[in-house]
């Protein structure tokens, strides 16, 4: 393995070396970097001509600008990036620190739910082939597949974005309105539910009325204003999905892992129950990372030490209680936060920018301020992205489900979740593997679309501005981290093959 890696690393420096040139060639000669100056009356125009040449090094051929930005390139191998000066003498590495970590927030983001909703959207439709949740995925997949990045973000703007600021203010629902979102919902949840005409007309009809009796409720108690999750809620939630990772792993029937996936729920209400003042008036950026690291370490040592000979399935579901049910207390602390955070900010989605100017809320007022500039360029990427791994989960999936280890499985009678999530869903993610890790790349580079219509101050923003103003080198260091994270996701994407595949370590 560290043969092949090194051998994979080689090549892709050797390819970063050549796309990097001709990068550069292609930047220098899309313009003049001087046709401002040149056509400026200022008095002091050759002052100023000298001074963007000396920040560009213009009194330099190609190859010499070219030979100096690999040098301080290459310098970032040890901690000290020199990517030069942009025509205005500002340093590169500065702006490119600031813009890769807004960028890399948003795309990073955009993958992880566009993986979760992607894969789960493509294994239900494969399990259900030719149906009619089968056809109206596939037909809304290649919808949002084809969508121009620009138009679909404008309709983000008016009808997430605006119309829902607009109706925050005071939310009301006319009886028709909540008729047609209940009926809505229950033809939805049907559908994705299955099953016969029976089962169908029963889930129809109770959806329906759990909608139609709810949302005037939510309503009258002005729920969409002052929502409360509580530790009830909390509870509730952690518990069900317990049983359900358990369910999907192993069934109840086990009951070491059905143990080990309560008492995970336990903690976690425990510890929302001990921390709730705590998360409300003492969180800050090193608490919630040092909460999120201990919702990962602390289910792989139940699950190691309880687990058994389903060491696991016990650690997999022990995760899925203990981080989901952590999430489910950052939301309840979201939600507490929410009726001050609207009067901070009455219209709270915003359709521009990385985060308020200004904002001098407290630490969730401000995560929440970030998280609604977030909303609208993560959600476009999302559903752009999520097409891909929605129809490469499903062709996966049937491919897979005709192989003869999936009948043998069958024939012996392996109950159904068992034969889909342990035997065909793990021999379905190698390809789903390689095509996540060009999809990152690639959605950095698309998102110089996005950050434009939003005003997203990223690599986008960076790159578009530079090849704008023929300056290679905030080019360069968009090129520089796009490629390093093609690098560093193809590599991630080959040690995963042999973690899902023992026959690939060989």
């Amino acid at each position: 393995m560290l043969k092949f890696i090194l051998r994979r690393l080689a090549a892709a420096a050797g390819i970063m070396l050549a796309a990097s040139l001709l990068m550069y060639v292609l930047t220098i000669n899309s313009g003049d970097p001087l046709a401002d100056l040149r056509e400026s009356n200022a008095d002091n125009r050759d002052q100023l001509i000298a001074r963007r040449t000396e920040y560009m090094n213009l009194d330099q051929p190609w190859y010499s600008r070219y030979f100096t930005w690999l040098v301080g390139a290459s310098k970032c191998l040890i901690g000290q990036c020199d990517l030069g000066l942009t025509r205005q003498g500002v340093e590169v590495s500065t702006l490119v620190g600031q813009a890769a970590a807004s960028t890399l927030r948003l795309v990073l983001l955009a993958t992880i739910l566009a993986l979760i909703i992607g894969i789960a959207i493509g294994i239900i439709t494969a399990i259900r082939q030719y149906s009619g949740l089968d056809y109206g995925v596939t037909f809304l997949t290649f919808l949002f597949f084809s969508l121009p990045v620009f138009w679909a973000a404008v309709l983000f703007k008016e009808y997430r974005a605006i119309g829902y600021n607009d109706w925050i203010r005071d939310p009301q629902l006319t009886p028709a309105q909540i008729i047609v979102i209940a009926l809505l919902a229950g033809l939805l949840v049907q559908v994705l539910g299955g099953g016969t005409v029976k089962r169908r007309v029963i889930t129809f009809a109770v959806t329906a009325g759990f909608i139609g009796a709810a949302l005037p409720i939510m309503l009258a108690v002005d729920a969409f204003r002052s929502p409360r999750l509580t530790v009830i809620g909390v509870a509730v939630l952690t518990v069900a999905l317990a049983l359900s990772a358990t369910v999907a792993s192993v069934g109840l029937h086990n009951r070491r892992v059905l143990v080990i996936g309560l008492s995970s729920a336990g903690l976690v209400i425990v510890m929302h129950l001990a921390l709730t003042n705590v998360f409300i008036y003492y969180m800050n950026g090193g608490v919630l990372a040092a909460g999120a690291l201990l919702a990962i370490i602390v289910p792989f040592l139940i699950g190691r030490f309880f687990g058994g000979r389903f060491r696991g399935p016990a650690t997999v579901v022990s995760f899925a209680t203990i981080f989901g049910g952590a999430l489910l207390t950052v939301v309840d602390a979201l939600f507490r936060v929410w009726p001050s955070f609207l009067q901070r900010k009455p219209r709270p989605i915003s359709t521009i920018g990385a985060q308020t100017p200004n904002f001098d809320g407290t630490f969730w007022q401000t995560f929440l301020d970030i998280g609604t500039q977030m909303l609208l360029p993560t959600l476009l990427l999302t559903v752009i992205s999520l097409a891909s791994y929605s129809r490469y989960t499903r062709t996966s999936m049937l491919e897979v489900g005709n192989q003869d280890f999936i009948r043998t499985a069958r024939a012996k009678g392996v109950p159904e979740r068992l034969v889909i999530f342990r035997h065909a869903f793990r021999n379905a993610l190698i390809p789903i593997a390689t095509i996540a890790a060009f999809d990152f790349a690639g959605l950095i580079g698309g998102a110089v679309i996005t950050e434009r219509v939003f005003g997203w101050k990223g690599m986008g923003e960076l790159f578009a501005t530079g090849l704008a103003e023929v300056d290679p080198n905030p080019v360069m260091a968009f090129f520089l981290v796009t490629g390093l994270a093609a690098i560093i996701f193809n590599m991630l994407a080959d040690i995963f093959y042999a973690v899902i595949d023992p026959r690939i370590r060989v």
